[in-house]
């Protein structure tokens, strides 16, 4: 097979993978199964697709169609080929504002149609909460829908036309036909297997003892979110089969289809208009979640956009995720649970109205006790906690997980505080809680139980639960899947929910579609054993690591497991964020976050080495992370790659040799220690073309990258010889901090550090600077986390001696003091571990402690100018990850006419040492033409660029030849 392989390889236009790394980064997608495929195929255009067709058919192997891979039940593993259609199939392909539809290929991401539309007016309703990297393919796949699914219903209400190729690799467009065309169509003479399909579908849904089977047995029609099976059940009730209904369109069945049937090339949607304005949550807090269930009866009668429950589990979750405890504003102690009920009008007074009259009810109803009403921004940040349930679930420490299993059953919203009573009742009886969030409005808890997949009894207890649940279900008459699919998790429980004569009925359209079943098998019908297959194998053990970083209740590999594949890291450079700066620029899989977890999980897991992080396939994948820390705070599992690369490195180096490069950045401080004997000579060798390229080839670094230069004096020294003097002048200051001197402010940007000094003084702080190492980023950086781990130990033995509530600990270079915060209290050793814990709470990157301070009513706005300066501001990756570039803008602002533009760029590309490496400088480059330079050229020659990262500003120096300045400087400067 390998050889042929290849020469399907030769085949293509695009590219294929048959290697183990490529192929164990596809063995996953966002649910709990793993099944290594055959080879990954990422296509260039529908020629190759044909190709890809005919080569299964051919040897008997199957395809498997993936975009984002963000599927929960297993829809997208399997055992043949992964197409990923995520990178070429992206084109906006037409749009027509008359008749309200666009036409797309399967890889447009939904948040960005909507961006495309929304200059003309439109929007593209349903919304799943992977929006901002979710992609239309897998929507119509899935029949994706979300938590405005009340207003527009799922993909399939949307889904006009599909071109498709079929298992035969013949081309095909399927849309709405009238009586006549589909029976005209049916009776074509032409041999094809479009043809076939269509005879197959009429004599099947045209048997009276078959439409009676599906009317009796399929979920109730009140429940709009029902993917169980094929919609064969929706396509009776249209006009060849049920007198007076609408007409017949083959995409109802498409959608929800999960790849099985076609292979999806084109696709046509409706849109509708952009909703009201205005948008008001008015969230109702309860004591449990049953009176939140019977609360949302009530509400629905109001007719919201979208009623969604939030239960006390992830309202705990959120405490310790940095990014969604900023989100928690409008949370009132300890609730049960909460329902976020949305409402959409034109002004707020209606919104206030209509809230109004709903809490009347509740009230009179005795249900709920605090109704909170939010506008605005705020909104967002509401249903950014919401939506962030998901990953925040995977963040339980140790192997128990809130498990993917039956969190997607879908029942008639008047059920459904029964059906929550019974489900509970069942989880009980096996000792298990659950999650609970989700679509109350339209009938679907996302329900999580916890459960250890790596036990023998947590396997099993895996498949006793999904079928007891699945026999309730059927009790109520509902859907085992709302929106998720039924994929490999939930196809076993089909033929219970709709009967064997119904699901006979799939089985035959399945196989008169893809006769040689080589799209997508095993999913949806002929599914094995819903508890095969799985990432976690049954009785498996986490192997012992002795790592260098402490991971907090849990181990390294846990940490990596974190990881549940929702793939927040696919966003683009669109959607903002930082996360993930090298998949942004390559838009391929293996630089995303959740592949690098998965390959450290991988061979963590399997490794046969007694070192198991000596393995090179880990590396490779591992090489394009920027250690930016974006995934720290905007991945909602807070999945630290920049940590686990560290360690990685660390062994990896024990077990290989340390890298001249490495050893030579490390030593980053004590190499500029002996060139501040000379500095004039250093910056003419690094800016004279000889000796410059020299260095450079000699370092392993890139020839078109300047190299930083040398102050004519250190920090250090200034402050020793020249602030005593200039001090002396000044009036005296009162409120004591400490400056933490770092080694690239102390040799690189004296001159800074010398505002902020001054800055402080002037602002009436007693600045203190005392003799303490560097700050080790460099060594962590380069994964020599034994010798950084000496310097954290002194540093946090000198600055614990004379830091306290009163006394801050103050940086200017984000990536060195905010060390302090982040990776100190779990690199030191276990006795230090305390002391680390208690310093981090006082040390502060000087923008943020002066943010602070001005918030406190602390620097009066009188201190500044008042003429006009317009700024535009790019956040450093570790401030925005573990700080805000918030803070930044605030004391930019404090100059009553400045005004400060926040440039939404994620990391600017040069990530440390990382874009002065010869083999990481294209990309580096690239990174930063996504957003950073082309904000920074747009802007006029007077406005000033700021930036509080060393590397940021080298950055924006050598990509646009602009000059960055740190908003310390600039706020000096402001004073008068």
């Amino acid at each position: 097979m390998r050889n042929k392989l290849s020469e399907l390889a030769q085949d293509l236009e695009g590219i294929l993978y048959d290697d183990e790394t490529m192929r164990t980064l596809y063995a996953t997608d966002a649910s709990a199964y793993r099944e290594m495929p055959l080879a990954v195929a990422i296509p260039a255009n529908e020629k190759d697709l044909k190709t890809l067709i005919a080569f299964a058919r051919a040897n008997k192997t199957s395809l498997i169609p993936r975009t984002a891979g963000t599927s929960l039940a297993g829809q997208v593993v399997g055992n043949g080929i992964i197409v990923d259609v995520s990178r070429s199939f992206t084109k906006i392909l037409e749009i027509n504002t008359e008749e309200h539809w666009v036409s797309v290929q399967p890889g447009v991401i939904r948040d960005e149609l909507n961006m495309f539309l929304k200059p003309y007016g439109f929007y593209f309703g349903p919304e799943t909460s992977t929006a901002n990297r979710a992609m239309i393919g897998g929507m119509v796949g899935n029949n994706s829908c979300g938590s405005n699914s009340v207003v527009y219903g799922s993909t399939r209400e949307h889904l006009l036309e599909v071109k498709a190729l079929l298992s035969d690799g013949s081309e095909a467009i399927f849309h709405q036909m009238t009586i006549d065309e589909f029976h005209a169509r049916c009776e074509k003479n032409d041999g094809t297997l479009e043809t076939t399909v269509y005879r197959q579908l009429r004599t099947m849904l045209s048997n009276h003892a078959n439409q009676e089977e599906i009317r009796k047995e399929f979920p109730k029609p009140s429940i709009t979110r029902r993917n169980t099976g094929y919609a064969v059940d929706l396509l009776l009730e249209t006009a060849p089969f049920t007198a007076g209904a609408e007409d017949f369109n083959f995409c109802k069945l498409i959608a929800g289809s999960e790849g099985t049937l076609a292979f999806i090339t084109e696709i046509k949607l409706h849109f509708s208009p952009l909703p009201p304005k205005e948008t008001g949550l008015l969230c109702v807090h309860f004591n449990n979640i049953d009176e939140s269930l019977r609360a949302n009866i009530i509400a629905m009668q109001y007719k919201p956009s979208a009623s969604e429950l939030i239960d006390h589990y992830i309202l705990e979750c959120t405490k310790d995720n940095i990014e969604q405890s900023k989100n928690r504003f409008f949370v009132q102690g300890d609730p049960g649970a909460i329902l976020v009920v949305e409402f959409c009008r034109d002004n707020r007074e209606a919104i206030t109205e209509i809230s109004n009259r709903l809490i009347a009810e509740l009230q009179a109803a005795g249900l709920g006790y605090h109704f909170p009403l939010v506008f605005g921004d705020d909104t967002k940040k509401i249903w950014t906690l919401r939506k962030a349930g998901l990953g925040l679930l995977s963040n339980l420490p140790g192997d128990e997980k809130a498990v993917p299993v039956i969190e997607d059953t879908a029942i008639d919203i008047h059920d459904l505080p029964g059906y929550i009573r019974d489900f509970n009742e069942i989880l009980k009886k096996h000792n298990l809680y659950c999650v609970h969030y989700a679509h109350a409005g339209s009938g679907e808890i996302h329900l999580r139980p916890i459960i250890n997949l790596k036990t023998e009894e947590g396997n099993q207890l895996f498949r006793t639960i999904a079928a007891e649940i699945a026999t309730l279900v059927k009790k109520y008459r509902g859907s085992l899947s709302g929106e998720h699919g039924d994929g490999r998790l939930r196809g076993e429980f089909i033929k219970q929910m709709i009967g064997d004569k119904n699901y006979e009925l799939l089985r035959q359209l399945k196989y008169t579609w893809d006769p040689e079943n080589i799209f997508n098998p095993h999913k949806i019908v002929d599914t094995p054993s819903m508890n095969s297959m799985l990432r976690y194998e049954p009785g498996q053990k986490t192997p012992p690591l002795k790592t260098v970083f402490h991971f907090p209740e849990q181990t390294m590999l846990q940490h990596a497991e974190q990881c549940n594949g929702s793939g927040d890291c696919r966003k683009t450079e669109l959607s903002g964020g930082t996360m993930c700066p090298s998949y942004m620029a390559t838009r391929n899989e293996k630089d995303t976050t959740r592949a690098r977890a998965n390959i450290l999980r991988e061979f963590l897991t399997h490794s046969n080495k007694e070192n198991r992080f000596d393995h090179k396939e880990i590396y490779d994948v591992l090489d394009l992370c920027l250690a930016c820390k974006g995934c720290k705070s905007e991945c909602p599992s807070n999945v630290d790659m920049a940590k686990l690369k560290m360690e990685f490195l660390q062994h990896y180096y024990d077990a290989n040799g340390v890298p001249f490069r490495a050893k030579l950045i490390s030593n980053y401080t004590r190499l500029n220690g002996l060139a501040t004997i000379a500095p004039g000579v250093y910056n003419w060798m690094i800016n004279t073309p000889l000796t410059s390229n020299l260095i450079k080839k000699t370092s392993g670094f890139a020839l078109k990258r300047s190299l930083p230069g040398l102050e004519s004096t250190t920090l250090r020294s200034w402050f020793r010889k020249q602030w005593p003097r200039e001090k002396a002048k000044l009036p005296l200051a009162g409120k004591q901090v400490y400056l933490f001197c770092d080694e690239f402010t102390n040799y690189n940007d004296t001159h800074i550090g010398i505002k902020a000094i001054q800055l402080l003084h002037r602002l009436g702080y007693d600045v203190q600077m005392i003799s303490h190492p560097e700050s080790a980023r460099a060594w962590m950086s380069k994964g020599l986390l034994r010798k950084a781990r000496n310097f954290a130990e002194e540093n946090v033995r000198i600055f614990s001696a004379v830091i306290n509530d009163n006394i801050p600990l103050l940086g200017i270079e984000p990536s060195a003091i905010l060390s302090f915060r982040d990776e100190y209290p779990d690199l030191v050793q276990e006795e230090l571990r305390t002391a680390a814990k208690e310093l981090s709470k006082n040390v502060f990157l000087i923008d943020e402690f002066l943010s602070m301070e001005a918030k406190k009513g602390n620097i009066p706005v009188s201190l500044f100018t008042t003429e006009k300066r317009n700024i535009k501001l790019h956040g450093h990756c570790q401030q925005k990850a573990l700080s805000s570039a918030l803070h930044s803008k605030n004391i930019l602002s404090l100059p009553q006419n400045y005004t400060v533009e926040v440039i939404p760029s994620g990391c600017c590309g040069m990530a440390g040492s990382f874009g002065y490496e010869k083999e990481h400088y294209d990309l580096s480059m690239q990174i930063g033409e996504m957003v950073l330079f082309p904000a920074v050229r747009s802007a006029s020659t007077d406005t000033l660029i700021a930036a509080p990262g060393t590397s940021c500003r080298h950055q924006v120096k050598d990509g646009t030849g602009r000059k960055a300045l740190h908003p310390i400087e600039i706020l000096c400067d402001a004073l008068i």
